[in-house]
């Protein structure tokens, strides 16, 4: 953003502009406002496009591509939260800290990411995107990627083959999963279970769906149901199965291609 202009730059700007040098005081002021804010709305116009492009590939599988609303989450441009909003006051806090209790993950943003998406979220309620209408994110809206490519993609760059099959856990996902719901599931799989295997000093191993972890345990719930847990001591060994893990890597790695083309792909599963 352009700083703005000392009285001693004045002169210099005005000639620049093909001005006088010796135009009155009031003028120069004029011009010299005239010109800042020129450049303020060119930076700022660069600002909300960024925001734009981040929340279109962070955001829009909920809140909609304009931040209209979508079928889980609701309309921002409306929203007292962003009317209430001054500087990204409100919004960064619950971008940043999310609110788990209706099902959004928080995101770590950068202070330029954030003031993007803070810029592009006044701008879409100022431009009144919605209309105070909400619209669903449609099936066919998430289509529009290369199947292909995002084949190439599930069994190379993105590793997905390792722990997923289309003719096994993933065979028919794109009719049991139709559109939005198939996209949270790709990039939020909450349901997806952490395991653990606890291999004693005996040589005893353990298995079953981590029940409890921190820094001092670990329990597990095995195949019976039965509750287990140990200290975690560097006698006792722990190995970690997270399958969630790699697809929170994966956001921060995901291009907006990647995804579209890897959305196409998964819905010819059927």
């Amino acid at each position: 953003m352009m700083k703005p202009l000392t009285a001693a730059a004045l002169p210099l700007f005005l000639l620049a502009a093909g001005h006088l040098i010796d135009a009155p005081l009031e003028a120069q002021t004029a011009a010299a406002q005239q010109a800042t804010s020129t450049q303020t709305k060119a930076a700022s116009k660069e600002l909300i496009e960024s925001g734009k492009a981040l929340f279109r590939q962070q955001c829009a599988f909920c809140h909609g591509r304009d931040a209209g609303g979508g079928e889980t989450g609701p309309s921002l441009v409306d929203s007292d939260l962003v009317k209430r909003d001054k500087a990204g006051s409100e919004i960064a806090g619950v971008v940043r800290n999310g609110r788990p209790e209706r099902g959004m993950p928080k995101f770590d943003l950068s202070e330029t990411a954030m003031a993007g998406v803070v810029a592009f979220l006044h701008d879409a309620e100022a431009s009144n995107v919605s209309n105070g209408k909400r619209r669903g994110v449609l099936p066919s809206d998430l289509r529009t990627g290369n199947a292909a490519l995002g084949k190439q993609y599930f069994e190379g760059q993105g590793r997905c083959s390792t722990c997923h099959s289309p003719t096994g856990d993933l065979a028919h996902v794109g009719t049991r999963l139709v559109g939005l719901r198939l996209e949270q599931r790709l990039l939020y799989p909450n349901r997806a279970k952490t395991k653990a295997t606890v291999i004693l000093p005996d040589g005893k191993s353990f298995s079953g769906e981590v029940a409890y972890d921190d820094e001092f345990s670990i329990a597990i719930r095995d195949a019976d149901g039965r509750y287990r847990s140990w200290p975690k001591i560097p006698s006792v060994k722990v190995q970690i199965d997270a399958p969630a893990e790699a697809h929170a890597e994966l956001l921060a790695k995901y291009t907006d291609a990647d995804i579209h083309n890897l959305m196409a792909y998964l819905q010819t599963l059927k």
